[in-house]
């Protein structure tokens, strides 16, 4: 058995997170051979996976801009976002972070989950510890984020809620969209800088905030990991 097997395994464990499969790898005995291998099939799934949620946030914010008969560099002015950032978003090369993705459907006259939903799920929506889903991870110069959306599939919904890990960032870049936020510390440091203050956040600390002030969420002295409600009005 070896890495070429890799696509008969990914077909099987597609659906699963990669922190499921690692809790799987430790509690079976398997040869360090084959536990390898599903590591590198989980790998491989997340990352076509990464590449798949790119590419349908890419061409959906192509698809609204140019229904709206805007350029790219229109859409850039717009919103306020780089141009080239603008491209590579759409080229799936670069997953917009979310305050970006707020600025682009305020642009778009659209929805956030119209970027992200693929299908409706009828209320309430539950999400199982261990059965959510990584959408897409944003790494760069607005901050270093793996999302793993807990609204999906509510079509109706005004709030994003979300757990987000939290990488660190050399440089914060404040954001500014329109809406509130809410975050909530569940493991590491998190450094919360509103206008002109900062703040350190611990586990259990929360902040409550109008997004339209610069603001920035990064982790210091090692990742971190929080829930985020975020409301952007329509």
């Amino acid at each position: 058995m070896g890495e070429d097997d890799c696509d008969i395994k990914s077909n099987r464990i597609s659906g699963t997170s990669i922190d499921v499969i690692s809790k799987f790898v430790k509690i079976t005995k398997l040869s360090w051979s084959v536990r390898n291998l599903y590591y590198i099939c989980a790998i491989r799934v997340r990352e076509a996976k990464y590449m798949a949620d790119m590419n349908k946030v890419g061409k959906r914010i192509r698809k609204y801009r140019e229904q709206m008969g805007l350029t790219q560099e229109e859409l850039a002015i717009n919103s306020g976002i780089r141009l080239d950032s603008i491209i590579e978003y759409e080229e799936g090369i670069a997953y917009p972070p979310i305050g970006s993705l707020i600025r682009l459907s305020r642009s778009l006259g659209q929805r956030v989950g119209t970027f992200t939903d693929d299908q409706f799920n009828p209320d309430p929506i539950v999400v199982r510890f261990n059965e959510r889903e990584e959408e897409a991870s944003s790494h760069g110069d607005k901050g270093d984020y793996q999302y793993f959306p807990l609204g999906k599939g509510k079509t109706d919904r005004h709030m994003e809620p979300m757990f987000i890990r939290v990488g660190i960032e050399d440089t914060p870049e404040l954001s500014t969209h329109e809406g509130e936020e809410f975050i909530v510390v569940v493991s590491g440091k998190i450094l919360f800088i509103y206008g002109k203050e900062k703040k350190i956040l611990e586990p259990g600390d929360s902040a409550y905030y109008n997004s339209v002030v610069p603001h920035y969420v990064g982790a210091i002295d090692g990742p971190a990991e929080i829930y985020a409600v975020l409301y952007a009005p329509q």
